[in-house]
């Protein structure tokens, strides 16, 4: 039996030979003294890349955004972000449990944060009742909203609201490689409006581990302060660092191959009955499907989610979510003759559900 298709997220990555032989050849140092030339290659690297002054190698994307937060908030502070944000949702309250910072939610459903909904958001003036607003943080590519780029000219509008008032902005870069490769504009375009920048090298780069926060001298300096009371301090870690910058040298472009793929797979999914999915979000590497409400028949679509889930896995194919919309994420380790396999199985559980 083949080995399965896993489409549950660009994470499940493993580092191929070249990268392997990369890590096994790299030069290390204790990086908590500053003595490792390799990690220290792969901050500039990644600051470079951005656009911006210096950067902080770190475990996580969650760390990475994290100590973004504490470096421009503090206790009783209040960050803005998008409702179906990862730093709302999926960095387990780390705000509010580390830094005692309250974030406030504004929504779109294009990962945009709506001007007037941010500028009705914002606290600037002095009140006793108010948390005051530190920070707003930008998702791009925006998973929840299924992977979508973020204009940079809407940042650019964000910027020229919050800035007047001294209002710090983060980006939350975890699949930013993908909306520069979709978009055709650099990294550091992108990152330009930013004060701070997160970018995950685990995801759609490749790498087996890690982030890069970058920001100016003085703000990494700070992150690293507290990246040291959260025990990221890392030692000989030059091994995880040559892989991220292996990822930075040689996965970035081939990214379009797999939004291709994303594409194709996405095409034949709409083409079944069963079966919804928003084309017009399809515009990297992340598919969100779900039960067309023509199949359900009075049936819980929380039902129907759950056995096909299960049809797919039977068959060798791996997706994620089940009570709710299904996601497949496309990734360097499945080429043109997985995706083929992958729409012949998604065809074939599909028809089943009539």
């Amino acid at each position: 039996m083949p080995a399965p298709i896993d489409l549950r997220s660009d994470t499940v990555t493993r580092p191929s030979a070249a990268m392997r032989a990369a890590m096994a050849q790299a030069e290390v140092g204790d990086d908590v003294f500053g003595d490792d030339p390799t990690v220290q290659a792969l901050e500039r690297a990644a600051a470079a890349l951005v656009g911006k002054a210096a950067g902080l190698f770190v475990p996580s994307g969650t760390m990475a955004n994290q100590l973004a937060i504490r470096v421009h908030c503090r206790s009783g502070d209040e960050a803005v972000v998008h409702t179906g944000s990862h730093i709302m949702n999926y960095e387990g309250g780390a705000a509010a449990a580390l830094w005692g910072v309250t974030l406030r939610a504004v929504t779109s459903d294009d990962g945009t944060l709506p001007l007037d909904q941010l500028a009705a958001a914002l606290h600037t003036e002095f009140d006793n009742h108010l948390a005051p607003t530190r920070l707003v943080c930008v998702e791009n590519t925006h998973n929840g909203c299924g992977g979508v780029v973020v204009d940079p000219t809407h940042t650019a509008a964000i910027a020229a609201l919050v800035r007047p008032h001294g209002i710090a902005m983060h980006l939350d870069g975890a699949r930013l490689a993908n909306a520069a490769v979709a978009s055709g504009r650099s990294l550091a375009e992108i990152a330009a409006p930013f004060d701070t920048v997160s970018l995950c090298l685990s995801k759609g780069l490749g790498a087996p581990v890690g982030s890069v926060l970058s920001g100016s001298v003085e703000q990494i300096g700070r992150a690293r302060h507290w990246r040291k009371r959260l025990g990221g301090g890392m030692r000989q870690v030059g091994i995880l660092a040559a892989a991220g910058l292996y990822a930075l040298q040689h996965n970035l472009q081939r990214m379009g191959d797999d939004h291709r793929r994303a594409r194709r797979l996405a095409e034949a999914i709409a083409g079944e009955a069963t079966l919804a999915v928003d084309l017009s979000k399809v515009q990297t590497n992340l598919v969100f499907f779900d039960i067309a409400e023509t199949a359900l028949r009075g049936r819980p679509i929380a039902e129907l989610r759950m056995q096909l889930t299960r049809q797919l896995r039977e068959r060798g194919l791996w997706v994620s979510g089940g009570a709710h919309r299904l996601r497949a994420v496309t990734h360097l380790d499945v080429d043109d003759d997985g995706i083929d396999r992958a729409i012949a199985i998604v065809r074939e559980a599909a028809r089943e559900l009539v």
